[in-house]
């Protein structure tokens, strides 16, 4: 009776954990798009879709393998190497990102005094941010132009934010939406005031990350070539065809299958424990 009740307690927890964890296929990978789509936002790559990504990927992978099969004839060293092609254009997508976000967080500022400017010049709000796109910085004049049209085509300041907002598709554009939409509902006096706050707040943020950056670029980089060592070692083994036909065989491809899922768990979590919080 005791191991029966212990056997319908385990199923029970067992049933409980994966309805909390397991997602359906179906939403798994509407999710997966919606992420991959706002990556490619983030890196400043509107018109690239999920798909065109996940194209990339597979013909680097291919591209990659032959070369590696030419090189090396190993197929289990050559398919190693070409599921870590797969991952190059996705790894220079992230690169995009943070470069974006890097310039852009020297061009807030800018955008904030150019919205002060407007406001303390008796512009309304949204005639201040259409201006934005008119004297702002060059990179961020399109989204703003097309929250000016958006504006006044609808008259709906919120929707017209939101559209901004993920044509920005950055953090700290986002924080300064909703400032911008706290103070439009709040009303008063203080919206200048709010906005010089805003803009010291920001400059501060972009020094102080700077900052950080330039003491964990080192070690980031020390680490990345931790990770990567171990494979340039196997890139300069392969020339040696004794090497490639221990490789070929089972207990060498379990190897070379474990090394590259500790490399990849590695890298990820060397990416999360370095990560700044945004």
């Amino acid at each position: 009776m005791g191991s029966l009740l212990g056997l319908v307690v385990g199923i029970g927890v067992l049933l409980v954990w994966h309805g909390c964890t397991v997602t359906p296929s179906g939403r798994a990978r509407r999710v997966s798009r919606e992420r991959t789509q706002e990556l490619l936002l983030q890196a400043g790559l509107p018109r690239l879709r999920p798909g065109q990504l996940i194209a990339a990927q597979l013909a680097t992978a291919l591209l990659v393998a032959v070369v590696a099969v030419i090189l090396t004839q190993s197929l289990v060293v050559s398919a190693v190497f070409g599921a870590f092609g797969a991952t190059l254009p996705r790894l220079l997508v992230h690169r995009l990102r943070v470069k974006r976000r890097s310039d852009l967080r020297e061009l807030w500022p800018e955008v904030v005094d150019n919205l002060t400017s407007g406001v303390r010049a008796g512009l309304s709000l949204p005639e201040a941010l259409a201006g934005v796109g008119i004297r702002g910085p060059e990179p961020l004049r399109e989204p703003f132009l097309a929250f000016g049209a958006d504006y006044r085509a609808s008259g709906r300041f919120d929707h017209s934010l939101d559209r901004l907002k993920a044509a920005l598709a950055d953090p700290v554009g986002d924080r300064i939406c909703e400032s911008l939409r706290v103070a439009r509902e709040v009303g008063g006096t203080d919206l200048g005031r709010l906005l010089g706050t805003l803009s010291g707040f920001l400059r501060d943020d972009a020094r102080t990350r700077a900052e950080l950056l330039a003491r964990q670029s080192w070690s980031v980089n020390a680490a990345r070539m931790a990770v990567a060592a171990p494979w340039l070692v196997l890139m300069l083994l392969a020339t040696q065809q004794e090497t490639l036909a221990a490789y070929d065989t089972p207990v060498g491809a379990v190897i070379l299958v474990t090394g590259a899922g500790l490399s990849v768990l590695a890298y990820r979590l060397m990416v999360r424990i370095g990560q700044i919080t945004l």
